[in-house]
């Protein structure tokens, strides 16, 4: 992976440097705040599918766009294969919005989120964590 190719940024929600980087960028700032009304409503500890639930919710209430479970295709030298990614949220039309339920964020996930938006034509994602004591979230962005 060439790391010249993407920017990752991440978060703690409770620095106040943080406000200042996402209000750069209103549409993932806005998925960010949603996501952190249902952390502070239901915790950590559930599986990934309440998580994905309850943001369905959230993104109701606050009136943002959003498609959930995205069936997204994947090319491959520029053919498009059968298989196929399907994203947890795509919001805004693009923005891949990937959701995760453990206790701590590893490489692997950034890797993933890379992957699919490398293959899906999409450069901008969020990697949101409920499963850790804090939420965590990551920003990453893949140069086309």
């Amino acid at each position: 992976m060439n790391a010249d190719r993407y920017m990752c940024e991440k978060n703690n929600l409770q620095k106040s440097e943080d406000k200042g980087i996402l209000m750069r960028d209103r549409e993932t700032y806005a998925f960010i705040g949603a996501a952190m009304t249902v952390y502070n409503e239901l915790g950590s500890g559930f599986l990934e599918t309440v998580y994905q639930e309850a943001l369905e919710h959230e993104f109701q209430f606050r009136d943002l766009p959003y498609e959930r479970e995205k069936t997204l295709p994947v090319y491959y030298r520029g053919n498009q294969l059968t298989a196929y990614y399907k994203a947890d949220f795509v919001c805004y039309g693009s923005v891949i919005v990937e959701l995760k339920a453990l206790q701590q964020l590893t490489g692997t996930e950034e890797a993933q989120v890379i992957n699919y938006m490398k293959a899906s034509g999409l450069n901008k994602s969020l990697l949101i964590n409920f499963g850790s004591r804090q939420l965590q979230y990551k920003r990453l962005v893949y140069n086309l």
